[in-house]
């Protein structure tokens, strides 16, 4: 039964990181830090760096720089494309952490799976931002903003607290992916093709016409 109960937890765990941090990396290696700094958590070996007070306060420091960029209309897409080179080989690392002591193969499918739940989270996070940047207000990026800061709180102390319920929560979510992803990518296909016509039109060269012919009266 520990047994089983531990292989759940470590697949929670190595599934929440990689989830959480393609949506906010940094609220992630804050919280697991500030909890294993305190003792209210015990990280794998792998991942106890993460408690040490210079990484957390980094952090922390990083939050709330993304905290603000993350609510401001068009920044928060600027931020997104930038941290996909950080977010998701962040998530798959964390994932590969932990595993705990494990075997390299065992170590490398949870980077795997780390590394794809933090793409698809990210992905589907990036992908939102741009269809909310389409409406000129700002009051829909705050409020998908809070929502994502709680949803990774939230998310990360249902994956400590109830792993398995994680889980299925995890299940459900990439179910509803699968179901959303056609009808985003058809949305930012029409987006991308307005922006197109805005800024380049249909792509056909405009060719002046030759002005007529003037024709004299000889006689």
């Amino acid at each position: 039964m520990e047994t089983y109960q531990g292989i759940v937890a470590t697949l929670a765990l190595t599934m929440g990181v990689g989830w959480a941090s393609g949506i906010n990396l940094y609220a992630v290696i804050g919280v697991l830090g500030i909890a294993g700094a305190t003792g209210n958590l015990v990280l794998p070996e792998q991942l106890e760096v993460l408690q040490e007070p210079l990484v957390i306060g980094a952090a922390v420091l990083m939050y709330f720089v993304e905290f603000f960029a993350d609510k401001t209309p068009g920044v928060d897409s600027g931020w997104d494309a930038i941290h996909t080179f950080i977010r998701i080989p962040a998530g798959a690392l964390l994932a590969a952490g932990a595993v705990g002591e494990a075997t390299p193969a065992l170590e490398v499918a949870a980077g795997i799976l780390g590394g794809t739940m933090a793409t698809v989270s990210h992905l589907t996070k990036a992908s939102t931002r741009l269809l909310i940047n389409a409406s000129p207000e700002p009051f829909s990026n705050w409020g998908a903003s809070l929502v994502e800061d709680f949803a990774v709180l939230a998310g990360i102390w249902v994956m400590l607290s109830h792993p398995l319920f994680f889980l299925s929560l995890m299940l459900v979510f990439i179910v509803i992916v699968i179901w959303l992803a056609p009808k985003i990518f058809r949305v930012l296909r029409v987006i991308a093709n307005k922006v197109h016509g805005w800024f380049g039109g249909n792509g056909k060269a405009v060719v002046n016409e030759s002005p007529p012919a003037i024709e004299y009266d000889r006689r």
